[in-house]
């Protein structure tokens, strides 16, 4: 079969044509329930949010500082499925057909619905996110068919350039640069050191690099978008989520990205 070009491959022609930096914001997909997880994508989009990264809750998310692992838990308490999440993309793109959505998550979830995701294109999906495989790996030697499915890969400022090298050629999309050392929502983030890197990713790769991870101020967005393609706000926007789950009110959320995409524009 012919690959179509994905949502997430136009959108990214779109914004180099426009000289623009993406805007990726991520929540995790049931938390405070699915409902408000629609309504929270369509509210990104409308405040500015380029590509949706959802979360797909698992019981132990390694990767994940205490504010999205505590969204995990909360989600898998709403039973919050991978099959659920499906239904969810698909009723969003009754409203949305262009904003590219990325499901991100861990590996058992992914081998347990290998079939589904075969098929999660045509619902909506337009890449996956494995957190727990190495970024080298290809997804169909796990038994993962991709077709029309880019392929997520993290790079951490640990990665070896051997490694690196091996990760851009097996990935798609974009290449994700976690900024920090440590789990989402940490500090302490070190733009000298992430230019270095960035530099030298964009050496290996024409693939865009996304960064993210720690970045919660505009201050933090304008600095990273400057040595990057975009930027990849997570637990900040997790925690105001959580913040405003009892009142559902969400517009300080949508005046923060807002700010954020204004910010990098």
């Amino acid at each position: 079969m012919e690959c179509l070009l994905t949502r997430l491959d136009e959108k990214i022609l779109s914004l180099k044509k426009r000289s623009k930096k993406a805007l990726v914001a991520y929540l995790v997909a049931g938390d405070p329930d699915l409902d408000s997880t629609i309504e929270l994508m369509h509210g990104f989009v409308d405040s500015g949010v380029d590509i949706i990264e959802l979360g797909v809750p698992f019981t132990d998310p390694i990767a994940e500082g205490p504010v999205i692992q505590a969204a995990h838990d909360r989600a898998l308490k709403n039973n919050t499925s991978l099959g659920k999440i499906f239904s969810l993309v698909k009723k969003f793109r009754e409203k949305n057909h262009d904003t590219p959505v990325i499901l991100m998550g861990y590996m058992n979830t992914f081998l347990a619905n290998a079939k589904a995701l075969k098929e999660s294109y045509f619902l909506g999906t337009d890449a996956v996110l494995i957190v727990d495989i190495p970024g080298e790996s290809n997804l169909e030697d796990f038994g993962i068919n991709k077709e029309n499915l880019a392929s997520i890969s993290l790079i951490a400022p640990t990665t070896s350039k051997d490694r690196i090298a091996k990760i851009c050629d097996s990935s798609s999309g974009f290449i994700y640069y976690v900024t920090l050392r440590g789990v989402t929502g940490s500090s302490h983030l070190d733009i000298n050191e992430a230019e270095k890197n960035i530099d030298y990713i964009s050496s290996q790769t024409s693939l865009p690099i996304f960064a993210g991870f720690g970045i919660k101020t505009t201050d933090d967005a304008v600095n990273l978008s400057k040595i990057s393609d975009g930027i990849v706000i997570g637990s900040s926007l997790v925690q105001m989520i959580h913040e405003q789950s009892e009142s559902r009110e969400y517009k300080k959320i949508y005046d923060y990205l807002i700010e954020m995409s204004e910010a990098i524009s």
